[in-house]
């Protein structure tokens, strides 16, 4: 019904930059909260940054003045600048958003691959 998938990730030096890109397709109708987290080996998956439909932005304290998380309602898709990489960002970066489908469904969709960031010391 919904996939999401992931682009952008990269191996950076610490100080470095990436920006990850996540387009949503399928039966959308509307999106309403879209959501980047991201799980390090051996680690829980944690929030890192979500965005409401109206903008409204929120961070995870430890990236909170390094990453930016934007939409593009067109497009259907959402960024996370991330500024300032440290190698405690490495880890796999998912996306997630909360869709209604045009039969009038409310799903949560998650990305399955999500996208490698490698930050090096």
């Amino acid at each position: 019904q919904v996939q999401l998938v992931e682009s952008g990730g990269d191996l950076v030096q610490a100080g470095g930059s990436l920006r990850l890109s996540c387009t949503a397709s399928g039966s959308i109708f509307s999106i309403y909260v879209m959501a980047w987290y991201r799980q390090a080996p051996g680690k829980e998956r944690e929030l890192v940054a979500k965005i409401t439909g109206g903008g409204s932005t929120s961070y995870a304290d430890s990236v909170k003045g390094r990453f930016t998380i934007s939409r593009d309602h067109a497009k259907n898709t959402v960024y996370l600048q991330m500024n300032s990489l440290k190698p405690e960002d490495t880890a796999v970066y998912y996306c997630n958003a909360e869709v209604k489908l045009t039969s009038g469904a409310t799903i949560f969709g998650s990305g399955g691959q999500g996208t490698q960031v490698t930050v090096s010391s």
